[in-house]
């Protein structure tokens, strides 16, 4: 049983996607913020397009609106 589940793990490793994101690359931030009385379906939750400025982490990127914007971290 532990020998098909490590072969199972090693296949899993193999197709996992471990790529994030590169420094420069353009990408959306969802922001799914709902005002009342609107519906929630027809409201933008994605934002952007923002520049990736650092990688500080696996899951978190400090980006940037534009060139002259303000800075926030994600």
């Amino acid at each position: 049983m532990r020998i098909e589940s490590d072969r199972m793990e090693t296949r899993y490793d193999l197709r996992a996607n471990t790529g994030g994101f590169q420094v420069g690359k353009r990408v959306w931030l969802y922001n799914p913020k709902r005002t009342k009385g609107k519906s929630p379906k027809l409201q933008k939750s994605w934002e952007g397009p923002y520049i990736i400025v650092t990688w500080l982490n696996d899951v978190v990127y400090r980006i940037q609106k534009n060139p002259h914007a303000n800075e926030g971290v994600t």
